[in-house]
């Protein structure tokens, strides 16, 4: 009997084997899925008590089939059916690199990445954790950076809700027994996001650890990752982030391990999920060159820098951390939210993307960026009224305007289809034409005020008047621009211009 499936939903098959030894190091067990002459094969798992699990995301309808494979023999060539109709209502596949520096769903809707950071908010209580899905609800966030592995770091030194691996009996962990509660938890709140159409962006190591768990073997890390892969791939909404600052554990995983850590994940994920790597030092990128990487993951304040980076790595740009909301005595997480929104303003007209974390001090130590639960900022209403305003008119992804010369540069301005927005940010100028179209068109104009949040019509006007201006080699420039008409602004900073063809009705 076939089994009934959406496009774009996991499908789980599970079967009984062998529970003696540990099946974690002596059973493999996979699955090859069949559709006419399309063959997909995916890894599976052990979870426990003699059950061992494939797991299946259909991209394409129809009636599938698929066989185990196994080194055990109870295990091998059993089979079976599925039928794989039309995607659910909203359900638009799992998220890919798009025209060379953006994202779309799998069947062509723009996405614009609008994250958080809760680092280690799967291992609060389970109460701490329901406040964090009751926050997202409201919240603009689209994705949300989350680890595996539970984190030892200031505001952040409770202990888990479990344990990812085993207890030995002398209190220290046994790399190579998972703890099969801690997994299944991990999912379930990975699949708790994707119905909530939030991004997980998943962390697959990180340096701040006191179980050792950022000291496994080599041997360790390789079967964790194909683990990890073969349990939670085929949730749609899930990223890759192989570390969480990566460069401050090469002393225990060497560069040649990270390398090796990706081709692992291209191997076992057929969605071919987005996979980056994130750094501490602003000054040790990993390089993103490399084709495995789909996207750079940026640790930056100088979001300024966007352009660089698009040019130097020619992959779509997340800054995940430009600096935090907050005021926690650490240079990185006492901002202001009028600096995070002026931040973004400047990422997003310069072509790339930008990440949010919130770091207020707390007395139960329940800060956002580490533990979820509620947030206090000011940001979050900012970041929302701004995702509104580019996802409305999102076509192709945001193109850097302006980009000959550093004068032009000091202004951030993007186009996406006709559509272009302008960012003044510190500036304040009474008027403007560089940028604007060339074309006297009926063009909608719109000044917005990034902090106030408001919208409002503006008129064209005259070209402005400038004296002669000395370039390189002695030419001198006159008062003439390539637009058709010029504008008149309030002549206060973090005002942004809003440029398209006028609907018609």
């Amino acid at each position: 009997m076939s089994e009934q499936v959406s496009r774009w939903d996991v499908f789980e098959f599970s079967a009984k084997g062998p529970a003696g030894g540990n099946p974690y190091l002596d059973v493999s067990f996979a699955a090859t899925f069949s559709l006419g002459n399309r063959d997909v094969t995916v890894p599976g798992f052990y979870d426990g008590d003699g059950v061992y699990k494939v797991r299946f995301c259909p991209e394409t309808e129809g009636d599938w089939r698929f066989v185990t494979t196994s080194t055990d023999k109870a295990l091998e060539g059993l089979n079976g059916q599925l039928t794989v109709g039309p995607a659910k209502l909203g359900v638009h596949g799992p998220v890919r690199v798009r025209n060379q520096f953006h994202f779309a769903y799998a069947d062509g809707k723009p996405y614009l990445p609008f994250g958080t950071t809760c680092y280690a908010w799967t291992h609060q209580t389970v109460e701490l954790q329901e406040q964090t899905f009751k926050t997202l609800e409201t919240a603009p966030f689209n994705k949300i950076r989350m680890g595996v592995f539970p984190k030892d770091y200031i505001y952040n030194t409770n202990e888990p809700l479990f344990d990812v691996y085993e207890k030995r009996a002398d209190g220290s962990h046994d790399m190579d027994r998972p703890n099969f509660e801690c997994f299944r938890h991990f999912e379930t709140q990975i699949g708790r996001l994707m119905e909530m159409g939030v991004e997980a962006d998943i962390i697959l190591f990180h340096p701040y650890d006191r179980w050792d768990y950022c000291t496994m073997t080599e041997e360790q890390d390789f079967r964790y990752l194909r683990y990890i892969v073969a349990r939670i791939a085929a949730y749609r909404n899930v990223w890759w982030s192989l570390a969480n600052e990566y460069d401050f554990l090469l002393d225990t995983k060497p560069m040649e391990r990270w390398d090796r850590f990706f081709q692992i994940i291209e191997e076992g994920d057929p969605l071919r999920h987005p996979k980056s790597i994130h750094n501490g030092d602003v000054d040790k990128n990993y390089d993103h060159r490399k084709p495995w990487v789909d996207h750079v993951c940026i640790q930056n304040w100088d979001v300024k820098k966007t352009l660089d980076w698009r040019a130097a790595y020619g992959k779509p740009v997340v800054n995940d951390e430009p600096e935090y909301e907050g005021n926690i005595p650490k240079e990185w997480g006492n901002i202001d939210a009028h600096e995070l929104i002026h931040r973004y303003w400047l990422t997003l007209c310069r072509g790339g993307y930008i990440g949010h974390g919130e770091t207020f001090l707390d007395a139960n130590d329940e800060l956002w960026w580490a533990k979820g639960g509620v947030l206090h900022g000011e940001a979050p209403a900012r970041i929302d009224f701004l995702r509104k305003i580019f996802e409305e008119d999102a076509v192709n992804g945001l193109t850097p305007m302006l980009e000959r010369g550093t004068t032009y540069k000091r202004v951030s301005a993007a186009q996406d289809g006709d559509v272009r927005y302008i960012y003044f940010g510190e500036h304040q100028p009474v008027e403007w034409a560089l940028g604007l179209p060339e074309e006297d068109g009926d063009w909608e104009i719109d000044l917005i005020d990034v902090w106030n949040m408001s919208i409002t019509p503006l008129e064209k006007g005259p070209l402005p008047k400038v004296h002669p201006q000395r370039i390189t080699g002695g030419s001198h420039i006159t008062n003439q621009f390539a637009a058709a008409f010029g504008l008149t602004l309030p002549g206060r900073p973090y005002l942004a211009v809003r440029i398209r063809p006028r609907k018609t009705h």
